[in-house]
């Protein structure tokens, strides 16, 4: 199981654009927190994950993403879901999830 992910500031619409790729579960949640922690102390701003090659998201995946609404939200700054597999979109909606945190594609 592994992660991939590559991250760039865009500063016309002023967000972070992550495009993530393999699996999110419970090995390596952390390396992506990491990762998102970071950009959000460079540059406090919304998020956006294009999930269009995530194959796999566990509860510990999806904990993460939690963690960083949470983070931003005291802010008025998002995270947004772009391109998501029907399979990670169901664990979102099963969960409730995508009535706070916007799933788009």
């Amino acid at each position: 199981m592994s992660i991939n992910f590559n991250s760039k500031y865009d500063s016309e619409k002023e967000n972070w654009i992550v495009n993530v790729s393999g699996e999110l579960d419970v090995s390596c949640a952390d390396i992506l927190k990491d990762e998102l922690n970071e950009r959000i102390d460079e540059k406090f701003s919304d998020v956006i994950l294009d999930m269009s090659d995530l194959q796999y998201i566990d509860s510990t995946g999806v904990g993460v993403i939690v963690g960083i609404m949470k983070r931003l939200k005291p802010e008025d700054k998002k995270i947004s879901l772009i391109n998501t597999k029907n399979n990670v979109k169901k664990i979102f909606k099963i969960t409730g999830l995508d009535q706070i945190i916007t799933l788009e594609g």
